[in-house]
């Protein structure tokens, strides 16, 4: 009697085992499928976060981020929604399912990783030099006896510890607002910050004629998917893969960011 009733629990066993398993697959597929067939998928993007998503001129949102969204969801042949996000909420607006994918300046780390699955990187993330156009920097070298300003503590100031000459001139102010400020006025030469930091302020005041100069740092962004939604992770990367082979990603990175995406990881 116990080994008939160990054998039906085995069976029992086996069979819920299939029918999570093939729960686990149905879901999967679902997640392709749900948008499909409602042809239309949210996306969150950023807003005011300026390369990568913010309102244009015409007050609608445009930047690398937003054009990736695009790219996804005209790629399925479904309408894009559009879904303003933060960096706090981004994550929990996928996970309660507010939105399909992040599209938004997601950085990859272990705890992420914990969470949410990631899609093979679209565009570079970078923290770099900036300085007027008719200055020519080729290397760290070249900024020997100049001036920088850089905010206190961040990546980029430890980096430059490391990278720059020691007759750099380094000014160190307490928040981005005040390194960008000390550069637009000329109280220095150069600035050192986040691509995005530089983007913004540069496009408030297009009259400063400055530009991109040396790379400090650079962590790509993904799209960030629901974990467990295997099928439309394997599209999206899909569409990204051909879109890094056939130049579109090179040139949304070109028309916001202003330098070449470079080989970026997969």
């Amino acid at each position: 009697m116990q080994i008939k009733l160990g054998a039906i629990a085995a069976g029992v066993l086996a069979a819920a085992t299939l029918t999570l398993s093939t729960g686990a697959v149905a879901q999967e597929d679902h997640s392709l499928k749900a948008v499909l067939d409602k042809k239309s998928i949210a996306l969150g993007i950023p807003t005011d976060y300026p390369p990568y998503g913010f309102m244009g001129p015409d007050f609608k949102p445009t930047g690398v981020d937003v054009a990736t969204a695009q790219l996804i969801a005209d790629k399925l042949g479904v309408k894009a929604e559009l879904v303003p996000v933060s960096t706090p909420n981004r994550i929990p607006y996928l996970q309660s399912r507010k939105i399909d994918l992040i599209v938004s300046a997601l950085g990859k780390n272990e705890e992420r990783q914990k969470v949410i699955d990631f899609t093979t990187s679209y565009a570079p993330f970078f923290q770099a030099v900036f300085g007027p156009k008719n200055i020519a920097i080729k290397s760290f070298d070249d900024l020997a006896d100049k001036t920088l300003a850089v905010t206190r503590g961040t990546i980029q100031d430890d980096a430059l510890q490391q990278l720059a000459p020691k007759t750099l001139k380094i000014q160190r102010f307490e928040d981005d607002n005040a390194t960008m400020a000390a550069f637009m006025t000329q109280q220095t030469q150069f600035v050192a910050v986040g691509a995005a930091v530089a983007a913004a302020a540069l496009q408030k005041n297009p009259k400063v004629q400055a530009e991109y100069k040396l790379l400090i740092k650079d962590s790509p962004n993904y799209v960030g998917v629901r974990k467990g939604e295997t099928a439309l992770l394997n599209k999206v990367n899909e569409i990204l893969r051909t879109a890094k082979k056939d130049g579109t990603l090179e040139s949304y990175s070109q028309k916001w960011l202003g330098r070449s995406m470079g080989n970026l990881p997969d």
